[in-house]
């Protein structure tokens, strides 16, 4: 059985999530902090809860969603997995990060790539890997079946979906990815956001108005 605890880090007010199973072991994924505290924050609730980080994964690149990497790299010796799409994003980190005047490390490059309905095992549990491009190239949603939630990114929001108007965005391929990828999913679904409350597939159906 995984665990889900969430953490909201840098300016941009970004979700970090940590799955963790009854084996004490965990997956991070989306690190975003961006300054000593904030990866203290989370250090600290890995060691109170004596977790042990197994693996990194990026559901896509942005800035805002990858700050934390080299701390993840650098403490637990994680290099992210993302797909391979997402190259184009995380080769413009270190630019983007200046832009907005952010404190950036580079971190190892992926080793390995996720591809679309790729099965992600831990523990006795297992995450598919579902692409869904529109916000970035290669976006990614992690879903589990046997816990009843998927990780979105920034693709679905509460009420709402990720911007398309970035470098590699595209809004029919966003609205595309939400209809035939997420949508798909059962309505009971719990989705965890890249920013925001979590909602709930079923929800999103009937009151999201920006996906007809």
């Amino acid at each position: 059985m995984l665990s889900v605890q969430s953490f909201t880090f840098n300016p941009f007010q970004e979700n970090t999530y940590v799955l963790y199973n009854e084996f004490k072991e965990c997956i991070i994924i989306d690190p975003g902090m961006c300054n000593a505290s904030e990866e203290a924050v989370l250090a600290e609730y890995l060691l109170a809860n004596q977790l042990t980080p197994k693996l990194l994964l990026n559901t896509h690149c942005h800035i805002d969603h990858i700050l934390g990497n080299y701390f993840c790299f650098q403490k637990y010796n994680l290099v992210t997995q993302c797909h391979l799409a997402e190259m184009q994003v995380l080769d413009m980190a270190q630019a983007t990060a200046n832009v907005y005047e952010m404190r950036y490390t580079d971190a190892p490059m992926p080793n390995q790539y996720i591809s679309d309905n790729a099965i992600i095992k831990f523990g006795n549990d297992t995450l598919q890997a579902i692409f869904t491009p529109g916000h970035s190239p290669g976006s990614l949603s992690f879903y589990s079946a046997e816990n009843n939630f998927v990780i979105s990114g920034d693709v679905l929001f509460y009420q709402s979906i990720g911007r398309s108007d970035l470098p590699g965005g595209n809004f029919a391929t966003l609205i595309e990815s939400i209809k035939t990828r997420l949508y798909a999913l059962p309505e009971e679904t719990k989705v965890y956001s890249g920013h925001g409350p979590a909602t709930i597939i079923g929800h999103e159906k009937v009151f999201n108005p920006y996906v007809g």
